[in-house]
């Protein structure tokens, strides 16, 4: 085989620098584009964070109308800055009057209440250490699933105990508030929470056969059963009943378990006028600029530092223009969504249409990849809440007059027929897909099932017993 030199012609996409800082500032959170420019701003001396500009009454952006497009961003790469064009808005944290940004003070979860009172009971260092190693393996339900034996396994390398000190200090755990926790079955934890009623309480001791005994009969609502085999009048029963009701399953769950997140909208829709308009959060619009003065010392010095603030500047400039293609991007794609979804704004979740990021990426010129990018952990706040903007694309179900209905709309549907059904008699899956094949939606009842345990709404048999 002889060497040979041979000249191909094709095409290739090259991700430069700027295209690659573009998309990863893309698909940034809000709270991570504020980590990401406080760095800049820290490392690039040619970067300078301007005076904000005055903003409307209600603190948001200037509104753009659906029917016009963001302007194209000019290429900055041979031209030069103008910074009046190219400067955007970026905003800080809020700081309290000392100076310091505010703290929430943190939740106390079901773990720190235990250990609180753990603290407070006089026991042996050997009992304190098995109550600790308890607590610590309590979920957040309040049931211990670890064993006798796997907690001697933990305290090994400080003491040597047995099942049956771990079984004992258990026991006093379980009388800590909440009571019943550190249980290892429902039966278990009622029965505690039962043997902390006073011995005269009406119906205690048939509440103690019932959840000894006849839990599983109970959820099936079979009483008649239950008096006959217990030999029991249906009033005696009905006391019995409500004081085993009154109990807590899950002790643990009136603890916060994590801190509630808040998120900021980066998107606002509103009606002016009769029609929707969209405008970006300030904070989505960061106000950079450069730094004149250390630009101006760019001809003044020497080839290294002249070099070194030429690289600053470029990198000053690119960021400056992804940020304004970011925010272009975002204020697009909000719109394409505020227009596709109108009927969501005006009537609610029952007439939200079908979208995919196909149809938004066709509508306004760009990857659907791209799309997928800005709806990630970005948010949209309308009149019926925030939203965000992958709650608006849902996939659709064919109707009998060759439409399509979304799957949010149905889900939707689905909620409003179970809130409305007799408590007595609960709407069956297959009841649902006919009422909804009756209004021209074609959908299995396989489907239904789906949607309605995808919002955590109980079968028509657990409905029942429920109610």
């Amino acid at each position: 085989m002889k060497p040979a030199l041979q000249l191909r012609l094709g095409q290739s996409l090259a991700l430069t620098p700027q295209l690659q800082q573009a998309i990863r500032l893309l698909q940034l959170s809000r709270l991570e584009l504020e980590i990401e420019l406080n760095l800049a701003l820290e490392s690039n001396p040619l970067l300078d964070l301007t005076e904000d500009a005055p903003e409307g009454e209600d603190g948001e952006g200037d509104a753009e109308p659906l029917e016009q497009e963001a302007p194209e961003a000019p290429d900055t790469d041979e031209q030069p800055l103008d910074l009046e064009i190219e400067r955007s808005e970026y905003r800080g944290t809020a700081l309290d009057e000392d100076g310091l940004e505010p703290q929430d003070a943190e939740p106390e979860d079901l773990r720190d209440h235990l250990l609180w009172q753990l603290n407070l009971t006089p026991m042996s260092p050997r009992d304190h250490a098995i109550a600790a190693a308890i607590i610590e393996a309590i979920d957040d339900d309040g049931y211990l699933a670890e064993t006798d034996e796997g907690i001697c396994e933990t305290l090994a390398s400080l003491h040597v105990v047995t099942p049956a000190e771990v079984a004992s200090v258990r026991r006093r755990v379980q009388q800590f508030d909440p009571i019943g926790v550190a249980s290892r079955s429902l039966k278990e934890c009622l029965a505690v929470q039962l043997d902390a009623f006073d011995a005269g309480t009406p119906g205690l001791d048939l509440a103690c056969v019932l959840v000894a005994d006849h839990l599983e009969t109970i959820a099936r609502q079979d009483r008649a059963r239950i008096c006959q085999r217990l030999h029991v009048e249906e009033a005696d029963f009905d006391t019995a009943l409500a004081l085993v009701r009154s109990l807590s399953p899950k002790p643990g769950s009136g603890f916060a378990s994590a801190a509630a997140e808040f998120v900021a909208p980066d998107a606002y829709a509103r009606k002016v006028g009769g029609r929707w308009q969209v405008s970006l959060a300030p904070g989505c619009q960061p106000r950079l600029g450069i730094n004149e003065h250390y630009a101006s010392l760019i001809a003044k010095a020497r080839r290294d530092d002249a070099n070194y603030l030429k690289g600053q500047l470029q990198e000053a400039r690119w960021l400056i223009k992804s940020l304004k293609t970011r925010a272009e991007t975002m204020l697009k794609v909000a719109g394409a969504i505020v227009r596709a979804q109108e009927a969501f704004l005006e009537f609610g979740p029952e007439a939200m249409r079908p979208l995919v990021l196909k149809d938004v990426a066709d509508e306004i010129g760009m990857h659907e990849s791209t799309i997928s990018r800005v709806t990630t952990r970005k948010f949209l706040h309308t009149p019926r809440g925030t939203y965000e903007f992958k709650y608006f694309f849902s996939s659709g179900v064919t109707t009998v007059d060759g439409g399509s209905a979304s799957a949010t709309a149905i889900q939707a549907m689905i909620r409003k027929l179970i809130e409305e059904e007799q408590t007595a008699r609960p709407i069956s899956d297959q009841g649902l897909a006919t009422e909804l094949n009756r209004r021209g939606i074609n959908v299995a009842r396989r489907t239904v099932a789906k949607y309605r345990e995808s919002m955590n709404i109980p079968s028509s048999n657990d409905r029942s017993r429920l109610a």
